[in-house]
C-alpha cells in the first residue's frame, strides 16, 4: 500500500435477500459490487473491498468485516461511513469505520468467526420470518438437538460437511469451539463458534443436526460422517436464508 493511501476497517450488516452473495458478480449486484461503487464514487478513484468471508446469496450479516484502501486524509472515518451509507442500498449498511494498520487484512488476520442459524419450528411460518429463518414444521427433539451439536464440536476433519467451490481447501480440518442452542417458543437458534468454516459448512452441519433431531436420520449418521471424512457427503443442507454471519474475531 503506497504512502498516499490509508486502510480503513469496515464493520458491515446486510440483508442478503436482494443480492447475489458477497463476491463480485457479472450482474454487478453482489454486496462487494455495491460497496466498491460507493467507495469509488467518494474516493474519485477505483477502489477494491476485501471481505473477511464470502457469504452466499440469501445469507445475512450482522458483523461482516472488510477493509478498503482509500486516499489518505481525504475524509475522516465517520465521514467515509456516512457518505458510503448515503450511496448504498438500504439493505447494506456500514455500521463502523475505523483506521487500520497497513498489515491488517480482513480475511487473513481473522482468527475465528461466529455464525448463527435461525429455524422457525412451528406449523406456520410467521410472515415477518420469511427469508430470515428456515421453516421446519415438524417436531425437533431438543435432547437429540443438543447431543448432535455436542458430537460436532471439537477439532475434526469436516470434509463430509463441505461443498465443492471449485478450488479444494488446503485443509478440511477445523475447530468448532462451541455450538450453542437456544429454544424460544417456535424459534430455534444454533450459534457456531469456530476458528474457521469450510464452504457451506454451517448450513450442512445445521441440515444434518435437524435431520437427526427430527428422527429422519439415525444419530449414528454424524459419527459415521466424522469418522469417514470426504468418503461420503451429508445430503442435508439447510437453506441460505436462516444463516447470519454474526462476528469475525481478531487477535
Amino acid at each position: 500500500m503506497g504512502s498516499t493511501l490509508e486502510r480503513l476497517k469496515l464493520s458491515l450488516a446486510y440483508d442478503g435477500r436482494p443480492f447475489s452473495g458477497w463476491q463480485s458478480q457479472p450482474n454487478q449486484n453482489a454486496i462487494q459490487d455495491h460497496l466498491e461503487r460507493a467507495f469509488s464514487q467518494i474516493a474519485a478513484v477505483q477502489v477494491k473491498i476485501q471481505g473477511a468471508g464470502r457469504t452466499d446469496s440469501g445469507v445475512h450479516a450482522l458483523g461482516q468485516v472488510a477493509h478498503v484502501d482509500v486516499p489518505r486524509r481525504k475524509l475522516d472515518p465517520g465521514t467515509w461511513m456516512a457518505a458510503a451509507n448515503a450511496r448504498l442500498p438500504a439493505e447494506i449498511r456500514v455500521i463502523q469505520c475505523q483506521p487500520a494498520s497497513p498489515d491488517f487484512h480482513a480475511q487473513y488476520s481473522a482468527v475465528g468467526k461466529v455464525y448463527r442459524y435461525r429455524i422457525w419450528n412451528g406449523p406456520v411460518l410467521h410472515p415477518l420470518e420469511v427469508g430470515r429463518a428456515w421453516h421446519v414444521p415438524y417436531p425437533l427433539d431438543s435432547h437429540i438437538l443438543r447431543a448432535s451439536s455436542d458430537r460436532l464440536t471439537g477439532t475434526h476433519d469436516y470434509a463430509s460437511f463441505a461443498a465443492n467451490r471449485g478450488k479444494p481447501a488446503e485443509t478440511t480440518t477445523r475447530t468448532i469451539h462451541q455450538i450453542r442452542i437456544q429454544l424460544r417458543k417456535e424459534c430455534v437458534t444454533l450459534e457456531f463458534y469456530g476458528n474457521g468454516f469450510l464452504y457451506r459448512m454451517v448450513r450442512m452441519l445445521t441440515g444434518t443436526i435437524v435431520r437427526v433431531a427430527s428422527r429422519r436420520a439415525d444419530a449414528g449418521l454424524i459419527v459415521e460422517l466424522l469418522a469417514n471424512p470426504g468418503k461420503s457427503k451429508t445430503n442435508c443442507t439447510a437453506p441460505a436464508e436462516g444463516l447470519y454471519l454474526v462476528k469475525v474475531r481478531y487477535s
